[in-house]
């Protein structure tokens, strides 16, 4: 199969950086092959500190450095390129951007949060099917050493997932990185959460999710200034506890681009959409039950 041309939407991430060096460059550490990102689209939101503060320095970057061409408009991008990434990091301009993307029928990884609501999640689906435009949506540390398949095949009764988990004034909660170690939990448990409840602390909080089986899932979001970050798991399966904590390297981007172009090739998500779409229902209970201190049901 020929190198595929690769499209970038939103250069307001590190991740958009991330995945450009491990594909453009042969003699990088790790390098992906199979594609090369050759057209950019820089996007940006300016209800969002994080994204509009960065996106000259990471576009200079993209044309300089990298020898990608910037674009004036998606459309642009979605006419020369075979595939998409969707980076923009702020997760409510997604649906607005997919709408001008999936009437192009190219297959699109779509990088976290997937969205910032359920509703925005389900009219991304619902598109995606009507323009037969393949999506992909995950963290990478779904797919990081130390973490992926710790459970080796076994039944699982129960997980608690724990990362780093910071609050920003200018987005949506637990959608900025709780979404890490909720795609982590979810990728234990599956699909089927229904209820959340939230113990709301100063250094953390404690997310406890009930799946319509009955089993519990747990996301330990900490926020504690000048304490390494790190994430993992602990899951109870039927030959007893597995831990996991993720690993540097290989790098998570070096593996989660693997899924992405098995993906791209395919045009089938490793990844059920109704598990994508759990995950984001998940999160926006967990913001309700932080604000009402209740359990609050799943909008599905």
């Amino acid at each position: 199969m020929s190198e595929l041309k690769i499209g970038m939407v939103g250069l307001d991430t590190s991740h958009a950086v991330s995945f450009t060096k491990l594909l453009n460059f042969p003699g990088a550490p790790f390098h992906v092959p199979g594609g090369r990102v050759t057209a950019a689209f820089p996007g940006g939101s300016q209800a969002f500190s994080m994204s509009r503060d960065r996106v000259p320095q990471f576009t200079s970057q993209f044309k300089d450095e990298f020898g990608v061409e910037i674009c004036d408009s998606i459309e642009s991008v979605m006419k020369q390129v075979d595939a998409l990434f969707l980076e923009s990091v702020d997760g409510r301009q997604h649906l607005e951007q997919f709408r001008v993307i999936a009437p192009f029928g190219k297959p699109v990884f779509i990088d976290k949060p997937f969205t910032c609501s359920a509703a925005d999640a389900h009219e991304i689906i619902a598109l995606s099917k009507q323009h037969r435009a393949p999506i992909f949506s995950a963290s990478a540390m779904r797919y990081a050493a130390g973490v992926a398949g710790i459970e080796q095949g076994r039944r699982v009764f129960g997980c608690i997932a724990f990362g780093n988990m910071k609050i920003l004034p200018d987005y949506p909660g637990l959608y900025w990185y709780g979404v890490h170690s909720a795609e982590v939990l979810f990728s234990k448990l599956g699909s089927g959460c229904r209820q959340v409840f939230v113990q709301k602390g100063e250094a953390a909080d404690a997310v406890t999710g009930l799946w319509e089986d009955g089993r519990t899932g747990v996301l330990y979001g900490y926020r504690v200034d000048n304490v390494p970050q790190q994430f993992g798991c602990s899951v109870l399966t039927d030959g007893g506890l597995v831990h996991g904590i993720v690993q540097a390297e290989p790098p998570t981007y070096a593996l989660i681009l693997e899924k992405i172009f098995d993906f791209f090739k395919t045009g089938k998500s490793p990844v059920d959409l109704q598990e994508t779409l759990e995950i984001m229902a998940f999160l926006e209970a967990a913001n309700r039950s932080r604000e009402s201190g209740r359990p609050e049901k799943l909008a599905l």
